[in-house]
């Protein structure tokens, strides 16, 4: 088994940190022998390990409706099933939710696991792209809580840069769309998850900036208010843009020679602090100083962000709203050569917004989520299948947990006004994987009648992370030290499914 030792700069037989993270590293592609459950002996002999050399996860923030999207209930009770039918799909015998009958045609290339579950209904991010086996309302509104764990890409980043030594990729390995996650809304908490933990905020994501306004008003509820809102996800215009957070405003008006200059400056500085630099802050804060030259110096992720030199028919194709060019973004950045891409489909304006359908569930699904969804989830497939770029790519679309089985009996209920909707349940909801290594027409668990509770297959979101990383080459059960230089498997009490490999 393959440890990463952490903060800790010598080890007993004095091995220094450094040069056993090169030596483990090195040794075979962050792959071990450590076996688990009724696992082989080597992950990297199961199917599939290794072949993604892109993962790019796309994360629909707030609790999708498993009823409303993958797992449909035509025979359940109306105030069950709700007021959308359901379609056939490119797999016999398959349904989904009529809201995305251009999924419904691409649905083939993907694996369904309907079998979703865990123990934590609310927006727990955190829960959903970290290995932390715990998690509360606390932790989940503190990005900084020491309890957690490291987001799935901050890992992937941070193996992969001891193993390269510190040398730089072309692209950073750790990007995150379309703005820092939950940065957009009126409300002072940022939900914790995509953030590195104790690997040091070095590793966290590279978070976008997205440059636009949206043109679609939306009614959002929360505390009492009602507000409307011109969200960027039911449509924006055709200038609007991506860039790089703060690092365009710092070096938007800065040449070359000035930059130069800087660094000149800094080298003094570090070398007159040299007997700092075994010291792990400092040591993160060089990584963050020289990531920062790299992105303000290297035109290569700027032009990948530019989402306006695709084709319109295409762009439209994805779909004229910030999701959909986000996963069109995403995909340009796998073209780039991206390891690890993230889009949230995340809450903007106002608390309550994105996928958490409390309020106007039906007006919200049929206005903005389910044709926004369709639109950029089925295009993005067909356009990595036609550019020969899917069998290599990874993709992962989950939300935190699902909703209710019941409608809210005073509002989106047939006998309501149509301002309720579903709360939150995690007890049953949906995934779906496409691409490198995943099988194609496959649909994995199944739920009760009324998708409330699992009944088949049941489907850990640690599963998903642990199978993630097996795609991408690095054993699950590699081990890192925490803060506490307590060893910590990367994949938690997640398992490799077998059952969605091809």
């Amino acid at each position: 088994m393959l440890r990463i030792l952490g903060s800790r700069r010598t080890l007993c037989d004095g091995l220094s940190r450094r040069d056993f993270l090169r030596v483990s590293a090195l040794g075979s592609g962050l792959a071990s022998t450590l076996s688990q459950g009724s696992q082989a002996a080597n992950p990297n002999q199961l199917p599939g390990f290794g072949k993604a050399k892109s993962v790019l996860l796309l994360f629909l923030y707030g609790g999708a409706s498993q009823l409303e999207t993958f797992d449909p209930k035509p025979d359940a009770p109306i105030e069950i099933r709700g007021k959308l039918g359901s379609i056939p799909t490119a797999m016999p015998g398959y349904r989904v939710c009529e809201g995305l009958p251009r999924i419904s045609r691409t649905i083939n290339r993907c694996t369904v696991i309907r079998s979703m579950t865990h123990p934590y209904p609310i927006h727990g991010t955190a829960f959903s792209v970290t290995s932390t086996p715990i998690l509360d309302t606390p932790m989940q509104d503190n990005p900084r809580d020491p309890r957690h764990w490291p987001f799935v890409g901050s890992i992937v980043d941070f193996l992969e840069d001891q193993r390269s030594q510190g040398v730089r990729p072309p692209l950073p390995r750790n990007i995150a769309l379309p703005f820092l996650h939950s940065s957009r809304r009126r409300h002072p908490i940022h939900n914790a998850g995509p953030y590195a933990a104790f690997l040091g905020r070095a590793y966290d994501p590279v978070w976008t900036e997205f440059e636009g306004d949206g043109y679609r008003p939306m009614k959002y509820h929360f505390g009492g208010e009602i507000a409307t809102v011109d969200d960027p996800y039911g449509g924006i215009d055709a200038k609007a843009r991506f860039v790089l957070g703060k690092t365009d405003a710092a070096t938007s008006e800065v040449t070359l020679d000035r930059l130069d200059q800087r660094r000149s400056l800094l080298n003094q500085f570090d070398r007159a602090r040299r007997d700092l630099d075994s010291q792990d802050r400092v040591k993160a804060f060089g990584r963050s100083q020289d990531l920062a030259f790299s992105l303000a110096t290297s035109p290569r992720l700027r032009q990948a962000l530019d989402v306006r030199k695709e084709p319109v028919a295409l762009r439209e194709r994805y779909g004229m709203t910030l999701f959909g060019q986000a996963c069109l973004v995403a995909r340009r950045l796998v073209e780039a050569g991206g390891r690890f891409i993230t889009v949230f489909w995340d809450e903007y304006g106002w608390v309550n917004s994105a996928w958490d359908t409390h309020y106007w569930h039906y007006p919200r699904l049929t206005e903005q989520l389910l044709p926004g969804f369709d639109m950029a989830f089925s295009a993005l497939i067909e356009d990595l299948e036609a550019r020969g770029l899917l069998d290599e790519t990874l993709i992962i679309c989950t939300t935190e947990h699902g909703r209710t089985p019941k409608l809210d009996a005073n509002g989106d209920h047939p006998s309501g006004k149509g301002q309720g909707g579903r709360n939150h349940w995690s007890r049953a909801y949906s995934t779906v994987l496409a691409g490198a290594g995943v099988a194609r027409g496959k649909v994995v668990g199944r739920t009760d009648r009324i998708a409330g509770d699992v009944v088949d297959g049941a489907v850990s979101p640690k599963d998903i992370l642990s199978t993630a990383y097996h795609l991408a080459g690095i054993d699950p059960h590699t081990q890192i030290q925490d803060r506490f230089s307590r060893p910590m498997p990367i994949g938690g009490e997640g398992r490799v499914l077998t059952e969605v490999l091809s």
